[in-house]
């Protein structure tokens, strides 16, 4: 295990009707304005919009609204999202929905503080100070309401960048589980999907002897794959809601990570078709972590012979432990078949005549050097086999 320093202070407030105690908690928090940030109009005809300003009209909040947040959050509506804020002399980011619109509200909450360009954020520069930002809640899955991080999309080039800053952890989050139910089972299958790629990033690691974290995230793995065929039966089981929700958020507030290298490369590799293709970041990486996995597994045979036993069910092959490792890789690929995740390009509406192009601004676009870099490091020739391997 590697030395590491974590710090993860955001306060949660979970089960139903949370999203009631808004207005205390943004004052709890130091917030006297608030920029309510959302995304369509479902967080509106739900209710939940509704409820929350008056929660906040009770706590003696004032607030200012911005709506318009699209899955794969684009750069435009952060840059009115700053304008706004500094208009309004907004001291509180509130953000009602996904990860996409907790994202959004980072970037604006970094942007506010900072007299250049947020984009700058999104290439190398760190965060050193924001906003504070609070969460609620309706679809787990970008764990965004417990990490340090964010992802946008910038509209010129499509260039799709993550930052990520302790800065941008929430001061709160408030998650109901019931505001997921009504979720489509797509966006539910998608958003577990991703739960799991956070968790196999953490697991592709050449950290050794870090038996802790990768229990942790076996276990996390199995709940996953316990919990999820269950919602997509009955959307409305809130207890398999509740248990995959708070999973969402553990797999990626990096208790998960601590001590060990980590992967990113299959984020990397799919981060281009969502941003080309504007598919959901889930159903990208349905597509991609079974092609990545495939193409680095022998870096690494017993890593992924291990997940293939712990977490599948696989029978180990002491004599061939890449028959193992390839059978827990279609293990998973089937499971997440099973749920309704696409499993090539044509299912997903990608294209092969466009591999060159997200190559090329996989590895170089946005000051990139040719190569991306994590459990193993991939060059063009390599990023060019696994899109291929896609199809």
């Amino acid at each position: 295990m590697e030395n590491f320093s974590f710090y993860s202070p955001t306060y949660f407030e979970f089960g139903k009707d949370a999203e009631l105690k808004a207005g205390e908690l943004v004052k709890q928090f130091g917030g006297t304005k608030v920029l309510l940030h959302f995304g369509g109009q479902s967080a509106r005809k739900s209710g939940l919009l509704d409820r929350v300003e008056k929660a906040l009209t009770d706590a003696g909040i004032s607030y200012v609204s911005l709506g318009g947040v699209k899955p794969n959050p684009r750069s435009g509506l952060v840059y009115e999202g700053i304008e706004l804020a500094k208009k309004e002399g907004v001291d509180f980011l509130l953000a009602v929905g996904g990860g996409s619109v907790i994202d959004s509200a980072k970037a604006i909450a970094a942007g506010v503080l900072y007299d250049g360009d947020f984009w700058d954020f999104y290439s190398g520069k760190q965060v050193e100070k924001a906003l504070p930002v609070g969460t609620i809640l309706t679809i787990a899955a970008a764990g965004s309401e417990g990490s340090p991080d964010s992802v946008i999309t910038k509209e010129e080039g499509m260039y799709k960048r993550g930052t990520g800053s302790n800065a941008l952890r929430p001061k709160f989050s408030i998650l109901n589980p019931a505001l997921t139910q009504t979720l489509p089972a797509y966006q539910t299958a998608a958003g577990a999907t991703d739960i799991m790629a956070h968790l196999y990033e953490r697991y592709l690691t050449n950290s050794k002897d870090v038996e802790v974290t990768d229990r942790l995230i076996e276990a996390l793995l199995l709940t996953m794959k316990h919990e999820t065929p269950r919602v997509i039966a009955d959307p409305n089981n809130y207890e398999a809601r509740a248990n995959i929700m708070w999973a969402g958020m553990v797999a990626h507030n990096n208790t998960c990570g601590v001590g060990r290298s980590q992967d990113w490369n299959s984020h990397n590799i799919e981060h281009e078709l969502s941003a080309l293709y504007d598919c959901a970041h889930g159903a990208g990486l349905a597509v991609t972590m079974p092609a990545v996995f495939k193409y680095v597994m022998n870096h690494d045979i017993m890593r992924f012979a291990k997940v293939a036993v712990r977490v599948w069910g696989c029978q180990m092959d002491f004599d061939h432990p890449e028959v193992t490792a390839l059978e827990g890789i279609n293990a998973f690929q089937n499971f997440l078949c099973s749920i309704g995740m696409p499993k090539n390009f044509e299912e997903l509406g990608a294209k092969e005549e466009d591999i060159p192009k997200l190559v090329d601004v996989l590895c170089h676009g946005d000051g990139r050097q040719g190569s991306i870099s994590g459990f193993v490091t991939l060059n063009e020739d390599d990023c060019t086999k696994i899109y291929k391997m896609m199809l």
